[in-house]
């Protein structure tokens, strides 16, 4: 008598999306270098085996973590980049943007800052240095854009208040956590009120 075959259970979206969400985490805190599929799904609570029947490797599992950041980052930043907006309300907007993703996708946030330059000289991860390029001649291009219409400073040294305001604003990623007393978009404010305003008392 032929034996019954087992009935194939396809992965929800949900779960992969609850993988993908443990395996970011475990990267953030460990490392890619670090981190084993064992130990990722250790922490999903399943057995090894059982990971590789949602993911190949753990580099797409981190593809698909980055990728997914990235999509979602410049679905945001392109539409306040085609708002025709004036240079200070595009800063403002960018670093507002900047800080919901934060919000959104902490530990990809913090493995894109850890792993990006190592994991893009791989063909596989070429998009990385392409998302980089692009990210500072929107930022470059509206510090530029400020200084030409005497909304920013003449004596702005542009790519090293870039590499300031950069480094300022996803930096918050190693102390941000979702869900905590200030907002996303409160904590922009703030930033922003320090960046384009200073701290000193004005009179």
């Amino acid at each position: 008598m032929p034996t019954k075959k087992k009935p194939q259970v396809t992965p929800t979206p949900e779960r992969r999306r609850e993988l993908l969400a443990t395996a970011a985490e475990v990267f953030a805190a460990q490392g890619y270098n670090a981190t084993t599929v064992r130990r990722i799904a250790d922490e999903a609570g399943m057995l090894a085996g059982s990971l590789y029947y949602h993911f190949d490797s753990k580099e797409s599992m981190i593809d698909e973590i980055l990728s997914t950041f990235l999509d979602e980052l410049w679905r945001g930043y392109d539409a306040v980049l085609e708002a025709g907006l004036g240079p200070r309300e595009t800063i403002e907007a960018l670093v507002t943007e900047s800080f919901r993703e934060i919000d959104r996708h902490r530990p990809a946030v913090a493995i894109y800052q850890k792993e990006s330059k190592h994991l893009a000289t791989q063909p596989r991860f070429a998009y990385l240095v392409d998302s980089q390029t692009k990210f500072e001649k929107a930022w470059l291009g509206t510090l530029e854009r400020g200084v030409a219409e005497g909304v920013f400073r003449d004596d702005l040294d542009i790519r090293l208040t870039y590499r300031f305001v950069r480094d300022t604003v996803w930096v918050a990623a190693s102390w941000y956590r979702p869900g905590g007393h200030h907002s996303p978009e409160e904590i922009a404010r703030q930033y922003l009120s320090m960046v384009l305003d200073g701290i000193a008392l004005r009179t």
